[in-house]
């Protein structure tokens, strides 16, 4: 992001346009949406710039713009259509401390102006660095068709009776009664009667709310996917959107975290194995508590919840608190991991059965039924297996594994980082450590990358060939 997006007042505060063409107009009409004063330097100035001088909507000067002319301003536009000139310009601008904005000159300008809709008091700003106003054009056509016209109403009368909602409480509550007047009541009431109707129906509507029963805290136990944020579930996305308490664990992508609300409280229970952790008491108490402070809670897991999360103790200690609950799974890293390599977990012929394994569990390296894991053509998806690698490897082998067994290792499965690295039993060690992975890893053993098996197959027809 080149361009930091912001909302600059300009209420009572000086804006410099230099030019007075087709281009400087353009400008002038959005800034005529504001409350800024507007004071516009040309010699020439067009028929509809000297109309709205004569209207008192801005001042016009009738020359060109010279030094001193930007004092006190907070915006200045070069807007000239003439690159020398408009050169001049960012000089005098700069010189007084102002921002400048060049016209169609990105390389020149301090900022951009964005497409915008325009639903005063609400405003949507759409850039694209200025790559492609085509695009941006586009947007804004698609959301001001989104946007009903009487949405600017709403949000006045709305916002002049934000102090009354206040008696409220923060959190669920308080958005549900706002969620009430912009989705239903309040479009309602403005489309029969107007400003004075939106504004009775927010009385009764709070006094609704007031006494409406406190509703209970809620927790969904969600599961975050690999990492990319375009394998979230909707209802994972929709969970996020509404909660008040986010409560993540390390391997959650921040991708993902920058979906939830602006306003939620995010909380890091990070685990690692081996090393520095919440513990899992401390977690299920901080989940319990936020619930029972009516907050609606998410507690967000790496890939599915349901897999290698723990997720019974936390259910657990929400029914011993009689607080509501739900699971809505993810999709689990060997999942997202075997599409990557472009296999599938089960195949006819090879396995009809796939084992997802742990390499550690709380007494530490995780014990296996590796005898029947040694047979050709067994698959298993081991998670945190980085450090248990040497481990699995040695009673994989002791149990009679063959020593070439394809073993592949995925590391930051599905996201920009993503690395995968095809071995061999034999080889897992010192791979493994070798790599030097420092992000979540899942290991396949069993199955290899297809374009590796397909290398190999290519391989074996030259070899019979000869």
């Amino acid at each position: 992001m080149q361009h930091f997006p912001i909302f600059l007042s300009l209420t009572a505060r000086r804006v410099v346009l230099a030019g007075g063409g087709e281009a400087a107009l353009a400008k002038l009409r959005l800034l005529l949406r504001t409350e800024a004063r507007i004071t516009v330097f040309t010699p020439d100035a067009h028929a509809d710039i000297q109309r709205l001088a004569a209207e008192g909507k801005l001042t016009l000067v009738r020359r060109h713009m010279e030094h001193g002319d930007a004092v006190c301003a907070r915006l200045v536009y070069a807007a000239t259509e003439d690159a020398l000139e408009d050169a001049r310009i960012v000089t005098i601008g700069h010189d007084a401390g102002a921002l400048v904005n060049v016209v169609d000159d990105l390389e020149h300008s301090d900022f951009i102006t964005p497409a915008i809709v325009d639903r005063d008091p609400v405003t949507v700003a759409i850039g694209t660095e200025g790559a492609a106003p085509v695009l941006a054009r586009a947007i804004k056509a698609d959301i001001e068709a989104r946007l009903p016209a009487n949405l600017g109403l709403l949000a006045r009368v709305g916002k002049a009776f934000r102090h009354a909602a206040d008696i409220l409480p923060m959190g669920r509550r308080r958005r549900a009664f706002w969620a009430d007047y912009y989705n239903t009541d309040g479009p309602r009431a403005a489309e029969l009667g107007g400003e004075a109707a939106a504004e009775a129906v927010l009385e009764s509507l709070l006094d609704r709310h007031v006494m409406a029963a406190q509703t209970p805290g809620h927790v969904d136990l969600v599961g975050a996917g690999p990492g990319d944020p375009e394998l979230l579930t909707l209802k994972a996305r929709n969970a996020l959107d509404q909660a008040d308490v986010v409560i993540y664990d390390r391997l959650v992508a921040p991708a993902i975290l920058e979906l939830a609300r602006r306003e939620a409280i995010l909380i890091d229970a990070g685990k690692e194995g081996f090393g520095t952790s919440t513990a899992q008491e401390d977690i299920n108490a901080m989940i319990v508590q936020h619930a029972l402070d009516g907050h609606h809670v998410v507690r967000l897991k790496s890939g599915d919840p349901t897999v290698f999360g723990r997720l019974d103790e936390e259910i657990d200690a929400l029914d011993a608190a009689g607080i509501s609950w739900r699971i809505i799974p993810g999709i689990t890293a060997a999942s997202a991991a075997v599409a990557q390599i472009g296999q599938s977990l089960t195949k006819r012929g090879r396995n009809a059965s796939v084992r997802l394994l742990t390499g550690h569990d709380m007494q530490g390296f995780a014990d296996h039924d590796w005898r029947s894991l040694a047979r050709t053509g067994e698959v298993a998806a081991i998670y945190m297996g980085k450090r248990a690698a040497r481990f699995v490897q040695g009673r994989l082998l002791m149990h009679g594994a063959a020593a070439d067994t394809p073993v592949t290792i995925i590391e930051n499965v599905s996201r920009p980082d993503q690395r995968i690295i095809a071995t061999t039993l034999a080889d897992l060690e010192p791979t493994m450590s070798s790599a030097g992975l420092t992000g979540p890893a899942l290991t396949f053993y069993g199955l290899s990358p297809r374009y590796a098996v397909q290398a190999a197959r290519t391989l074996t027809q030259k070899e019979a060939a000869q």
